[in-house]
């Protein structure tokens, strides 16, 4: 469960560059295995993401999409990395 004022530190990568990096409140994706939505306290997770939007909340509250083209996720310790092939 997420604590009170708990944030994510969140990397989202390509090979040419750091697209977002950042704190934020929440992160979806969707994965091999169906959509995921990761706020501070997730559990430890390693997935393959699908071609989908990443969407991420920022600590305003604004929400930032991207257009992904397959990669990973992982979530550990209110980190979450981003790796994918391109992203709009």
């Amino acid at each position: 469960m997420a604590e009170g004022g708990a944030l994510l530190g969140v990397e989202l990568v390509t090979p040419e560059a750091r697209v977002w990096s950042g704190q934020a409140k929440m992160v979806s994706a969707r994965t091999v295995e169906g959509d995921l939505g990761v706020l501070p306290g997730h559990a430890p997770l390693f997935g393959v993401l699908v071609d989908g939007k990443v969407s991420i909340k920022d600590i305003d509250g604004t929400v930032t999409e991207f257009e992904v083209h397959g990669g990973f996720l992982s979530v550990s310790n209110n980190r979450v990395s981003i790796l994918t092939e391109s992203a709009n």
